[in-house]
């Protein structure tokens, strides 16, 4: 970890806790700096907050008093959750109070380089392929972000030999001022979050942040499919390096006679990689494009892409029960997501899908419904998915109260062959505090039926 003296001494406000907040906190004190941390959840309540009382650190709990703003803070480490529109954050642009995100912070301490994967769909699945492959290639990789450890304790372990893959949202990236990684990788862009950013402009801004300070010494990669995604590439003064699971291109990473190439190269046979489902080609090609540009060797790519299956609560396969698969997909938080899910079987699928309500109907998913044969709805927007079920042609719908009663309500639906999987197409705040929670309420509820 750099030593560096921009914090020491100076009063900063963390905003929020959970782990990056405690990440930051924690490194910040031992920077040298003043820090005071504000959360919502009551101090007796907050076991992450009194372990930082006990550091040292001053803490504010029960709620995010404005009147904080008038004590001189200098900087404001905001949890990315936490949006703009927060009165908090609202008074400190008033003010001129610069408000960043941990990732910033860590960046500014670390000596090893970053590469940084963000987009809306495929972030976890190439974060992971990327680690694993660099891995295998001898590349000391540490992984970091959303998947793994805050980024603001793996930096302090982090030496230059080393390489930091790190998966970024949109809510990360707004709130980065000199963050520059080695590597970005944008997978593909789409419409989400739009309650967090109003609108879709502001989302794909704040996508657009992971190449922002990025310069002709750094590479960018990008699917070159996606116009909205090449419109960003455009502004980047990054080394752009496309991929496509569509087109051969001149350079970057495709496939073409059944082979994945890489500027030109053939690296692997399509047909020897162990993950499902031609959405992955996107998540597999920018991985392999990643580990190329950093030196991995194609036996480390194959002994990867030959074995990986997947992550936890991607596609990920959960077991058979009485002739049945079941699959866990509860990172599937919008359409397209669940759309590519259902679009990598061929057997007969009962869907288990629903959760929080974002204001959006689920028209765009009737196409995709239609090798649906029975539905389970639960949550926010139970009503809404089985309005577009029905619309789909889909005559077995039934609705139950959560995830855990859907199970059971799933099997006696099916039939031997059967493919039962929860892709619910919704984030899972309504009723589980993250979607690995909703996750893991769909495999106990699998495993008790056994």
């Amino acid at each position: 970890m750099k030593e560096i003296n921009r914090y020491r001494h100076k009063k900063i406000l963390v905003l929020g806790l959970a782990k990056s907040g405690v990440g930051a906190a924690s490194l910040l004190h031992k920077l040298g700096a003043f820090v005071t941390v504000n959360d919502f959840k009551p101090l007796a309540e907050n076991p992450e907050a009194q372990g930082l009382l006990e550091q040292g650190i001053t803490v504010i709990c029960g709620g995010h008093p404005t009147e904080l703003l008038e004590e001189g803070f200098e900087l404001i480490v905001k949890n990315p959750g936490i949006p703009y529109h927060n009165p908090m954050i609202k008074g400190a642009e008033e003010k001129g109070i610069p408000v960043i995100t941990e990732v910033e912070l860590a960046y500014q301490v670390s000596e090893a380089p970053f590469i940084a994967i963000t987009g809306t769909n495929g972030k976890t699945t190439t974060t992971t392929l990327a680690f694993e492959m660099l891995q295998a290639g001898s590349k000391k990789p540490l992984i970091a972000g959303n998947i793994g450890t805050v980024a603001s304790e793996v930096v302090q372990e982090a030496a230059e030999e080393n390489n930091i893959v790190i998966e970024l949202s949109s809510f990360q990236l707004m709130g980065i001022q000199e963050f520059r990684p080695r590597i970005a990788i944008l997978t593909n862009l789409y419409d989400a979050h739009l309650d967090y950013h109003g609108t879709r402009e502001e989302y794909h801004a704040a996508k657009a942040n992971i190449t922002m300070n990025q310069t002709s010494n750094d590479y960018f990669i990008v699917n070159a499919d996606q116009p909205e995604v090449m419109e960003v590439a455009a502004g980047s003064k990054a080394k752009i390096i496309p991929f496509s699971p569509t087109k051969e291109l001149s350079e970057g990473a495709y496939v073409k006679d059944g082979w994945i190439y890489f500027n030109g190269e053939k690296v692997m046979e399509r047909k020897d990689v162990a993950l499902p489902g031609s959405h992955n080609l996107e998540n597999i090609l920018s991985s392999v494009a990643a580990a190329k540009l950093t030196g991995v060797e194609n036996q480390a790519i194959i002994s990867v892409l030959g074995t990986f299956a997947g992550v936890k609560h991607r596609l990920q396969y959960v077991g058979e029960y009485q002739s049945r698969k079941f699959y866990n997909d509860s990172k599937a938080t919008n359409i397209l997501a669940t759309k590519n899910a259902l679009s990598a079987f061929s057997d007969p699928i009962i869907l288990l899908a629903g959760g929080l309500d974002r204001g959006n109907s689920f028209d765009e998913l009737i196409p995709s419904l239609k090798r649906v044969k029975a539905l389970v709805t639960f949550g926010q927007t139970a009503e809404k998915i089985g309005k577009a079920a029905l619309e789909a042609g889909i005559k077995t719908i039934e609705r139950v109260d959560n995830v855990e009663k859907a199970v059971p309500s799933a099997l006696k639906l099916s039939e031997p062959g059967d493919i039962i999987l929860l892709s619910p197409a919704c984030a899972s705040w309504d009723q589980y505090k993250t979607f690995e929670v909703r996750g893991d309420m769909f495999i106990d509820a699998v495993h008790k039926l056994k």
